[in-house]
């Protein structure tokens, strides 16, 4: 349901990838824009990661505590994105 032009708030990965093939904006929940140039290599580190689980290797850990700093980082990305398209 996503236009050119669209923003799309997600941390999904394969999702951020549809946004971005349609023409839209796809930024993370850190603060992150997501983009033609920086897609792809997300997409293969999330394919690589879930290859080495299917195969039984423990990756436990996941990402960081959301922080201060990324509520931040978000918010400074997401003013700069809605004052340059608005």
């Amino acid at each position: 349901r996503c236009s050119a032009g669209d923003l799309v708030i997600t941390s999904d990965i394969p999702l951020a990838a549809e946004v971005i093939e349609k023409g839209g904006h796809a930024l993370n929940t850190r603060g992150e824009m997501l983009t033609r140039e920086n897609i792809r290599a997300l997409l293969n580190m999330r394919d690589f990661m879930d290859t080495m689980r299917a195969s039984g290797v423990d990756t436990s850990g996941g990402p960081a505590a959301f922080s201060q700093r990324d509520k931040q980082q978000f918010a400074n990305k997401l003013d700069q994105f809605l004052a340059m398209n608005t």
